[in-house]
């Protein structure tokens, strides 16, 4: 297997800091690095639509993967929460 992936580096998720930091880098239009991994690579984005089953409003959800390590976090930004 080519690639060493920073798997064993802690926690599988993010820390509620790193998801934060996160959180703070897309609010400010930039694009979101990796806070784990040692190179920091860019991670990539993919819009999550959903449906508006009882919430009132339709979600709108952002999930953010590191290329590297594969750990992801993902936010709802219009409403500024994890999930």
């Amino acid at each position: 297997m080519t690639g060493v992936l920073d798997r064993d580096d802690g926690p599988a998720q993010y820390s509620l800091a790193e998801q934060a930091e996160i959180r703070a880098v897309v609010l400010g239009a930039a694009v979101p690095h990796c806070p784990r991994c040692d190179t920091h690579p860019a991670m990539s984005r993919k819009e999550i639509g959903g449906g508006s089953f009882g919430l009132g409003y339709q979600r709108k959800r952002d999930w953010f993967v590191c290329p590297r390590c594969r750990r992801s976090a993902i936010f709802d930004l219009r409403r500024g929460t994890r999930n």
